[in-house]
């Protein structure tokens, strides 16, 4: 993935549950980034909820103990966007929220599509670390993996490290479409 999204709970309660120790709004920020995923937008949810009543002191209170464990786990949180939203109701997803007039950034929506992508480097070798292997009757050997660099099409002679053995690609799938 290239970016993650964090739901984050306004309520009463379930923030402070989440950024516990063990809880699993810390421990979700902490699995994104060891799978490699660097750039996030954190959505601050159920601003609707009683307990918040669409307040800001509430969401800048949770920017504020999010930095903290964002940057413990290796973020950089300065650079991530903290969007308030109710999933409930649907404010600040797709349209702005006359519930949140103090809110001046973009949508959820709008923030997701200002992010680049990131530039792949098919320019090098192809490297693909294969993470499982598939022998299926008919078919044949599957190996199963991602393309961290280079191209990867239908034809290609492959070689394989460190046995050095190689093998025609004879088709690449991703997530089930060809």
């Amino acid at each position: 993935a290239d970016v993650a999204v964090l739901m984050i709970s306004s309520q009463q309660g379930e923030f402070e549950a989440g950024i516990a120790k063990e809880g699993q709004t810390r421990e979700h920020a902490l699995l994104s980034y060891t799978l490699g995923v660097k750039k996030m937008v954190v959505a601050i949810n159920k601003m609707d909820h009683s307990s918040v009543k669409w307040g800001k002191g509430r969401f800048d209170e949770i920017v504020k103990e999010a930095h903290t464990f964002l940057k413990s786990a290796g973020y950089k949180p300065k650079t991530i966007p903290f969007v308030p939203v109710s999933g409930f109701t649907g404010d600040n997803l797709i349209k702005k929220s006359d519930n949140l007039k103090w809110y001046k950034g973009a949508t959820l929506i709008d923030t997701l599509d200002s992010i680049e992508p990131p530039k792949r480097p098919t320019d090098l070798p192809l490297r693909l670390p294969i993470n499982d292997v598939f022998k299926i009757s008919g078919i044949g050997t599957v190996p199963v993996g991602r393309v961290e660099t280079g191209i990867l099409k239908p034809g290609m002679i492959i070689q394989f490290a460190p046995t050095n053995l190689s093998s025609e690609c004879k088709s690449v799938e991703m997530h089930h479409e060809q």
